[in-house]
């Protein structure tokens, strides 16, 4: 890729992640290499358009940690975006977990400080959940940039949210004013 920054676009299994194509496509007009990498659940309802977002970005796209004699194939990135970030994914992350790629790579720039912004994506319900709460606020300490709450993505009741309203705009934003 001939674009100066790296994103590290990181998606989960909620349904705004089916539009990620598109998402690295305004990354890329933006200036931006695009990286995707995804939980394997999210990997799973993308399979038909892995290879189409491979072409797109000119790299593989990750679900998957690397094996001990496995080379990195990804450049080093500039910021990291964890959008959608489900429940699962947001708590993940802040209790340090590393059940799959993303939660991995959110351990590890957490402990080395490299750029990162979360941005959940998750209903008003899941969103009352105890454990909800504290894992965003562990998060915000930790130095994460969360997109949650009045400026980023609010929760609407089960059921009433549009996937084509995910406001993936404030994660480009967010990965803009952090690289």
């Amino acid at each position: 890729m001939t674009n100066n920054r790296v994103l590290y676009l990181l998606g989960s299994a909620a349904p705004p992640v089916l539009g990620i194509a598109d998402v690295v496509r305004r990354a890329q007009e933006g200036g931006w290499d695009v990286c995707v990498g995804l939980t394997e659940t999210a990997a799973v309802w993308l399979a038909e358009e892995l290879p189409a977002l491979e072409a797109l970005t000119g790299r593989p796209v990750r679900s998957r940690v690397r094996g001990p004699r496995d080379t990195e194939v990804w450049p080093r990135a500039d910021v990291a975006v964890v959008a959608p970030a489900t429940l699962n994914t947001v708590n993940v992350a802040a209790l340090g977990l590393t059940p799959h790629f993303v939660g991995g790579y959110v351990a590890e720039a957490l402990g080395k400080r490299w750029p990162l912004a979360v941005m959940p994506c998750v209903n008003s319900a899941y969103a009352t959940h105890p454990q909800f709460g504290r894992s965003i606020g562990t998060l915000r300490e930790a130095g994460v940039r969360v997109l949650y709450g009045e400026g980023g993505f609010e929760p609407l009741p089960p059921g009433r949210a549009d996937p084509a309203d995910y406001p993936w705009h404030l994660a480009l934003e967010a990965a803009a004013a952090m690289a």
